[in-house]
């Protein structure tokens, strides 16, 4: 069965574990200050559309657009381990371009760590390129920026 992907609340008990999870990943792979991760309770801004997977009520995998005013850029993309190669990743990702081009965003960037190669094919699956540094964010050796254009 494919997963659904609909808005969520990052407070509900299933997609707070994977935020956690999600976390703890970046944490284990990357140094302090590189890692940009949006805790809980900054997803529930009214800037932020946040999407959850699931698969027979089950939340598998969290994603997040944050409308920064002229793009939105991704945050808090993940899904749970038992639930990767489902088809998750790129059910949540539609609906991240869905809610960019909802909300009249032209463009959609992101920032990723430079060893997540799976979250690098999903991006280029969905039309996303390199670009340079944006927003608050430094140049780090961890990091990789992409950008779409809708």
């Amino acid at each position: 069965m494919t997963a659904t992907v609909e808005k969520g609340d990052p407070h509900h008990p299933q997609a707070t574990a994977l935020l956690q999870a999600s976390h703890a990943l970046m944490e284990s792979l990357f140094p302090p200050e590189d890692n940009y991760y949006l805790e809980v309770d900054a997803l529930v801004s009214p800037d932020i559309s946040f999407l959850v997977a699931k698969r027979d009520g089950t939340i598998i995998g969290t994603a997040a657009l944050a409308n920064k005013g002229d793009y939105g850029e991704v945050k808090s993309m993940f899904v749970s381990e038992d639930a990767r190669g489902s088809g998750a990743a790129d059910a949540l990702m539609t609906g991240l371009i869905d809610e960019a081009r909802a909300l009249g965003l032209a463009t959609m960037k992101l920032e990723t760590g430079n060893v997540l190669y799976a979250a690098h094919k999903l991006y280029r699956r969905h039309g996303f390129t390199d670009c340079g540094v944006f927003g608050d964010y430094v140049e780090a050796n961890s990091s990789i920026f992409m950008e779409r254009v809708l």
